[in-house]
């Protein structure tokens, strides 16, 4: 090989590993979307919305979220997974990047593998309650009706997959005990059953159960955090009220498509990062019951950690109860 091809092969690889770096101090060079996997006006789409405004802030660039619902949040997931790596199309999740996994045998894409994690976000504390009437004055009077009546009792959540699913799975695990599972459409049809009496127990984020709480329109027995909320002061935790392992929070994370390079995943990491400091922020979130995530959570390493530990803490869970999706 002669020394000019030489030469120029050179300044090739140079060029090819300066562009991304390069490319990562312009950007965003245009609009960034935020796709949500659930349809306006949830948990995830309200947090979502916070963060593209105070992120938007920061990058110089409008941030949109982009509503695109459907099949327990897998259709808006494929979407990102297919977009162009570039970093101007994420994806804001759930837990259900954790169940997914395993409550979906036959997926289009590998969700570890098509995504980078740029960074954690919030965590939602979630509670359990009965309808009204539900013969239960505290939650060891609940451990003991579900040992009593077991598949008796009926267990209301927003769908296979949904964190009200999941909050069930875990209690009938750590109580050995299984209830009737009874999904509908949604948080809100859940909800209105509930109230109605015509279901017996509910474990829901606490976005969607403070308000019934403190109306006394249901009986609340616990939260499943933890340290008490300063929202439901008077709410003792699970292990205040004698049930240890009982600990579940709908955490939130941000992720790019798969070879995003990454000095753009450094960039948005940090972006997140001053998002979450942002004093609007975090009072939007104190009024949702929640609060940002520390700053080294907010962090690619951080999330891709916690995230596969969770994997593996909800799928034996999952398959014990033969609960899939698919």
């Amino acid at each position: 090989m002669s020394r000019p091809v030489r030469r120029g092969l050179l300044a090739l690889a140079l060029l090819g590993m300066a562009a991304p770096a390069a490319f990562a101090q312009t950007f965003p060079t245009r609009p960034l979307s935020i796709v949500v996997p659930f349809a306006p006006g949830g948990p995830t789409d309200t947090v979502s919305r916070l963060v593209a405004e105070a992120m938007g802030r920061d990058l110089g660039q409008n941030v949109v979220v982009e509503n695109v619902g459907g099949a327990g949040g897998t259709l808006g997931s494929n979407r990102v997974a297919q977009a162009r790596p570039d970093g101007h199309t994420l994806l804001l999740h759930h837990i259900g990047m954790a169940t997914t996994p395993t409550l979906y045998r036959r997926l289009p894409y590998d969700p570890v593998a098509a995504f980078e994690p740029i960074g954690l976000i919030t965590e939602v504390p979630m509670s359990l309650i009965a309808r009204p009437n539900f013969p239960a004055n505290n939650l060891a009077d609940v451990v003991a009706v579900m040992r009593q009546r077991r598949e008796e009792l009926n267990y209301a959540n927003a769908g296979i997959g949904a964190a009200s699913h999941l909050c069930g799975l875990l209690l009938m695990s750590r109580v050995d005990a299984p209830m009737t599972t009874v999904p509908f459409r949604g948080t809100g049809p859940a909800m209105q059953e509930l109230l109605a009496g015509r279901v017996d127990l509910m474990c829901d984020q606490t976005t969607n159960t403070t308000e019934q709480i403190r109306g006394n329109s249901v009986r609340a027995y616990a939260v499943t955090t933890p340290q008490r909320l300063p929202t439901l002061p008077d709410l003792p935790t699970s292990a205040e009220a004698g049930l240890t392992g009982f600990e579940v929070s709908v955490w939130h994370g941000l992720y790019a498509p798969r070879n995003t390079p990454a000095p753009i995943i450094a960039r948005l990491s940090q972006s997140l990062q001053t998002a979450l400091r942002d004093p609007r922020l975090i009072a939007r979130f104190a009024e949702l019951g929640t609060a940002p995530v520390a700053q080294d959570q907010a962090t690619p390493a951080a999330h891709r950690t916690f995230w596969l530990a969770d994997i593996a803490k909800w799928r034996p869970l999952i398959q014990a109860a033969g609960q899939y999706a698919d």
